[in-house]
Parts: structure tokens; C-alpha cells; sequence
């Protein structure tokens, strides 16, 4: 090995470590998250969490989560445990208990109500993940939503979904 060559390439190691090191504090999470729609900040405060009461018609909905643009219903299932904690779809941390759901093709931070059609119960639930990716599904709960609606025993649940474009006062 020419001794030449052999100091350059230990020169240059530090320098490469450096610059692996920089390009890894890019990685880091942040706390804010925004919606891909709008650019405006995303809370993830539904009604429940906020402790104010839900709105329930579809004129107050549209005042509080912007216009009403899509009604379908399915089946509605929920995940947790395995998730929590890792990526969603949007960049965010899972976070089981926070009212969130995951559907195929919703805008992220669209707020959607999901009303258990069993019983009646409903949610409002912030898009942040993609999914369900089991055939006839149609919007994938986080726990705390799931928990809301009693799905938890069933495990899943004919659902009627409501969209909202989650842009307060856009009605």
C-alpha cells in the first residue's frame, strides 16, 4: 500500500464522520406537524380531548372542522400496541390513545366523524396515517377512537365515516 494514499484515506475519515453526523441530526422528529392540505398546524385536538362539547349537527361540524366533503360507510377495525410509538404515514409518532385514524386516500388532517352504526357512537378523528390495507376496510382507528365507539371487543364494526377538510371556518 503506498503510504501516500494510505495517510490521505485517514485524513479523510474524520471529516466523513462529521458529515454522517450532520446529515443524522436531520432525522430528528419534531412536535409540530402540519397538514399537507392546508400548511397550518395540526393539533390533533378533537372535541373529547379538548374537553369541549362535541358539535353534532353538520352546520356546527362544518363551523368547527371546514366543509363536509365525502359520507361513506364500511368497516371500520383499530390498531395499537404494535404501532404506538412508531412513524405514521404524515411523519408523526403513533400515539394509540390520541384520536387518529388511517384511511387510504383522506388528506392528512382531515377531521372525519366515524359513527358506529351498532350503536350509535361517534367520534371525531384526525387523519394521520394511511391504511386499512385489509380488503373491505375502509378507516383503521387508533385505540383511543376504537375505545370511544366500543369497538374493542368486536374488533371491528360497520361504520358510517363523515369528511371534513379539518380547515376551521372554510364552510
Amino acid at each position: 500500500m503506498n503510504r501516500k494514499t494510505g495517510s490521505v484515506t485517514y485524513a479523510l475519515l474524520p471529516a466523513i464522520v462529521l458529515l454522517l453526523l450532520v446529515q443524522l441530526t436531520g432525522c430528528q422528529t419534531s412536535s409540530q406537524y402540519t397538514s399537507i392540505q392546508s400548511g397550518a398546524a395540526v393539533t390533533g385536538n378533537a372535541p373529547e380531548q379538548t374537553g369541549h362539547d362535541m358539535p353534532t349537527g353538520i352546520a356546527d361540524l362544518e363551523k368547527a372542522f371546514g366543509k363536509l366533503f365525502m359520507t361513506r360507510e364500511g368497516i371500520a377495525s383499530y390498531y395499537a400496541d404494535y404501532f404506538h410509538g412508531r412513524l405514521t404515514a404524515n411523519g408523526e409518532r403513533f400515539d394509540m390513545h390520541e384520536l387518529t385514524a388511517a384511511h387510504k386516500t383522506l388528506p392528512f388532517g382531515s377531521m372525519v366523524r366515524v359513527t358506529n352504526l351498532s350503536n350509535g357512537k361517534e367520534v371525531i378523528v384526525r387523519i394521520n396515517d394511511r391504511g386499512p390495507f385489509i380488503k373491505g376496510r375502509i378507516i383503521d382507528l387508533s385505540l383511543g377512537a376504537a375505545k370511544k365507539i366500543g369497538l374493542l371487543k368486536k374488533g371491528i364494526t360497520q361504520v358510517r365515516i363523515e369528511a371534513f377538510t379539518g380547515q376551521a371556518g372554510t364552510s
